[in-house]
């Protein structure tokens, strides 16, 4: 069973599962007061799926993952622009599963609401 949020990053300038990114999950409780709900790595896959445990019952509201980078990039000699990676999004159906990806390279990224 998985975490009801998921995510996994492919570093685009490798071609490959981006292993060993620390994630942080956190929500909104008011505005601009995030409260932290959970941590993950980045998995051999590239994947986190127990960044919150999967019997957590998510909330309404606007959440926001913070992908650690520099550090990502620090470990594989590569000179980046980004280190911290932020994704803020919002969950509206509070039973729904939310998967968002990360595509990164040393000086872009990109991000999508996955399956």
């Amino acid at each position: 069973m998985k975490s009801p949020i998921t995510t996994h990053v492919l570093d685009t300038s490798r071609g490959c599962a981006a292993e060993g990114i620390r994630v942080t999950l956190e929500k909104e409780s008011k505005p601009s007061v995030w409260k932290k709900l959970g941590q993950d790595i980045t998995d051999a896959d590239g994947r986190c799926n127990k960044i919150v445990s999967p019997r957590t019952q998510l909330s309404k509201g606007t959440y926001r993952l913070t992908f650690d980078t520099a550090r990502y990039f620090e470990l594989n000699r590569v000179q980046s622009f980004y280190p911290y990676v932020t994704v803020s999004f919002a969950v509206r159906a509070a039973r729904a599963h939310y998967h968002v990806p990360l595509l990164l390279s040393p000086f872009g990224y990109s991000t999508y609401r996955g399956t």
